[in-house]
Order: structure tokens, then C-alpha cells, then sequence
């Protein structure tokens, strides 16, 4: 097989996996290297051994290249394909079955790592009805958040993806930050043209609880905001970072007043909320959106990782908007009650 596809089919599935960032930049490098060259000289250095000597080549990827080149599937990658078959989690199979699409992403038009196009192309390829494209908004400049200008650009590039007639659809969305005030990072006449609206906190995470409960309950009383994102902001990897404090009790019902959904975030670093949230919310009868929050072709898999934890505390497939079709779903998306 093609040493190039080798490599990135097996960083896909050590993604897929969860292995360490490093290993699979590995392959990723490496088949950025041999890609820049020409396919007989690939095969001329990996048969002769030269192309071990190279930079940013290793024993393991060597190994990849010289198999494939060889006109063989790498037995490492056989080897992760078998893994690959088994589900990422064990629960929850019927709500993940009941799921139509995937309401938050991320291309490279702000943090990820992947053009509009291939993330769509992913999407389709996986199954889903519809993927909502949601870059982050002009505040958060660490992720190269879109400008109102930007933001116009490329609603242009969704409406070209959704021309062809497929039954695919790209969905206009945008993860709006939540300032302190509980205002919303982007005018209103740019929200009123999305189809799905994602609020988030991604700023001074330590609030006091009281402040913090004002300042989601505010977002979440907007008519434009769909979807409450990852509500406590924690991070379960690397250093960590513990959640926000605020009143879930209060937050859930101003979800319930408005019919905000809650997002089952199935990042595997993030999986907010938590499942004592998570129950509590499912008990009240609230929206949920069961979403990857990808940011790049491989993370869109991540879906059993939520609807394994929503299952597990009371989540059933009528209560998820994403289990919903495009049509009934945007229906809903604009009709929240206004404060």
C-alpha cells in the first residue's frame, strides 16, 4: 500500500486510541517527509536502509514505510485495524445509534487541524445526516476565532459544500464565548444567520460561583444559544483543570425555562459534564447534544465516549437534539422562548 497512507491511517487509529500526542505526530511527520519525495526513491531508501539515517524517521515508522513499500499492509497497522473494530466504549450503543449528526467542530479556519471540506467529507463518510461547523468566536484569539468578516467568508464556503444537492448537510454554526457579563462574542445579525449556536466559557474559569451562575444562566437565556458547551470547563489530562464553581441546580433550570440543550462533550480529555451534573440534568428533563467538539477528521469517532456516559446517567435518544433530523432539528434550534 502507499507508505503516505500507511502513516496517516496509523495516526488516525493511535488517535482514535488515545495514545500519547507525541506518538502519533510521529507518523504524521513522517509521512509529511516521505510525502515531499518521490515514491521510487521512497522505495529505493527504505529497501536499501538509507532512509533510516533520515531525520524524524524512526525504527517503528521505518518498519511502516519498508512493509508498505514491500506491497504489504504494515503489520502494525493490521495490527491497530483489528483493535480499531471494537467500540471505543461499551455503553450506550443504542443511544449512539439513535444519533443523526455532530454539533460541534472545528476546522482550520480557527483551532483545527483540518480544512471545512475534509471535516464534511468525514462526517459523510461516517454516516452522519449533519455535521455543525462552530469555530470559535473573534474573542478567543489563542484559537484564532472568526471575525463578523470571517465568519460572512465562510458561510459562503458551507452554502458552496451544501450545493451539490446531497443529503449531507453542513450546518452554519459558531462556539461563541460567554465574556464575564454573560453577553455573547459576536452581533446578533451574525448569530440571527446560524443555524447552531454553541455557547462556551472559556475566560476566567475561577469565577466566584455566584458571579459564574449569572454570567451562564445570562447565555443561556439568550434566544439566540442552542447548546451550553462543556458547562464546567474541566480538563482530565496532562496538569489538569478542575471545574468551574456555580450553581448546577440553577443553570440546569434556566436550561429547562429555555430549552437550552446541554452538551454531552465527548472530548475524551474534557467529558463534561460530570456524571453527577449529567444525572441531575437527565432527571430534569433537559435537551442534550451529544457532541465530538472535533478538531480534526480522526476526533469525529469520539461520540461513543458520550453517549457511553449518557446512557449511564438517564440520557435517552428523545431528549437528544442531534438525534433529531435536520429539518426537525433547526425547527427547534428557532424556537426558544425569549426572557
Amino acid at each position: 500500500m502507499d507508505a503516505v497512507d500507511a502513516l496517516n491511517e496509523i495516526a488516525f487509529w493511535l488517535e482514535r486510541g488515545l495514545a500519547p500526542t507525541f506518538k502519533i505526530q510521529a507518523f504524521r511527520k513522517a509521512a509529511g517527509i516521505i510525502g515531499a519525495l518521490d515514491p521510487e526513491e521512497v522505495a529505493a531508501r527504505a529497501r536499501n536502509g538509507r532512509l533510516k539515517s533520515m531525520k524524524g524517521i524512526g525504527d517503528r515508522t521505518f518498519e511502516v514505510i519498508r512493509q508498505a513499500v514491500d506491497g504489504g499492509v504494515p503489520d502494525y497497522l493490521e495490527d491497530l485495524r483489528q483493535r480499531g473494530q471494537q467500540p471505543l466504549a461499551s455503553g450506550g450503543a443504542e443511544l449512539r445509534s439513535a444519533l443523526r449528526g455532530d454539533l460541534h467542530s472545528h476546522s482550520d479556519w480557527s483551532d483545527g487541524g483540518s480544512p471545512i471540506g475534509l471535516m464534511a467529507d468525514a462526517a459523510r463518510t461516517l454516516g452522519r445526516d449533519y455535521l455543525a461547523l462552530t469555530d470559535h468566536s473573534p474573542n478567543l484569539k489563542i484559537a484564532n476565532g472568526l471575525s463578523a468578516e470571517r465568519l460572512r467568508e465562510q458561510l459562503d464556503v458551507v452554502a458552496d459544500i451544501n450545493a451539490d444537492g446531497g443529503d449531507f448537510r453542513l450546518l452554519a454554526g459558531i462556539e461563541v464565548d460567554i465574556l464575564e457579563d454573560g453577553t455573547l462574542v459576536q452581533s446578533p445579525e451574525m448569530l440571527d444567520r446560524l443555524d447552531i449556536v454553541v455557547a462556551s466559557v472559556h475566560s476566567k474559569l475561577r469565577m466566584d460561583a455566584g458571579p459564574m451562575t449569572r454570567r451562564m444562566v445570562a447565555a443561556v437565556a439568550s434566544p439566540h444559544v442552542d447548546v451550553l458547551g462543556h458547562c464546567t470547563g474541566r480538563l482530565l489530562t496532562g496538569r489538569g483543570r478542575p471545574e468551574s464553581e456555580f450553581d448546577d441546580d440553577v443553570v440546569i433550570e434556566a436550561c429547562k425555562q429555555f430549552d437550552t440543550a446541554m452538551e454531552v462533550n465527548c472530548r475524551p480529555e474534557r467529558l463534561d459534564p460530570p456524571k453527577r451534573i449529567l444525572t441531575k440534568a437527565a432527571a430534569a428533563g433537559l435537551h442534550f447534544a451529544i457532541s465530538t467538539d472535533a478538531h480534526a477528521t480522526e476526533q469525529l469517532e469520539w461520540q461513543p465516549y458520550g453517549t457511553d456516559r449518557a446512557a449511564a446517567c438517564g440520557v435517552t435518544g428523545d431528549r437528544v437534539i442531534n438525534a433529531m433530523g435536520a429539518g426537525e432539528l433547526l425547527e427547534w434550534a428557532g424556537s426558544h422562548p425569549t426572557p
